[in-house]
């Protein structure tokens, strides 16, 4: 069972910055790639980063020069640095471990745990 944690949402007017953290415990959490979704109102769940085991990443196009994931060597805590935020950022951010030993899936079926969300929103 892993469990995981975010913090650091909040407003934040357009073109600042925030940084969510993903507190990550639990057994085997160093074997699984984690992620970063994000869910707008009416909207689909979307993929905005994620980290591989060998810590590789992959970003979505919209994000791609504004956001960073980053995470510590044990996997304990993983980030996403978000700069130059726009208000089409506005969503629910939520972190996700992967599948054990799943190589930077990008599609939510491959994520087996989940957060429970914190809300990011960007004012124009």
């Amino acid at each position: 069972q892993v469990q995981l944690v975010e913090s650091g949402g909040g407003l934040v007017q357009a073109g600042g910055s925030l940084r969510l953290s993903c507190a990550a415990s639990g057994r085997g959490v160093n074997q699984r790639s984690m992620g970063w979704f994000r869910q707008a109102p009416g909207k689909e769940r979307e993929i905005v980063a994620a980290i591989g085991l060998r810590g590789n990443t992959y970003y979505t196009d919209s994000v791609k020069g504004r956001f960073t994931i980053s995470s510590d060597n044990a996997r304990n805590t993983v980030y996403l640095q978000m700069n130059s935020l726009k208000p089409e950022d506005t969503a629910v951010y939520y972190c996700a471990a992967g599948q054990t030993w799943m190589e930077l899936p990008v599609k939510a079926a491959s994520y087996d745990y989940w957060g429970q969300g914190t809300q990011v929103t960007v004012s124009s």
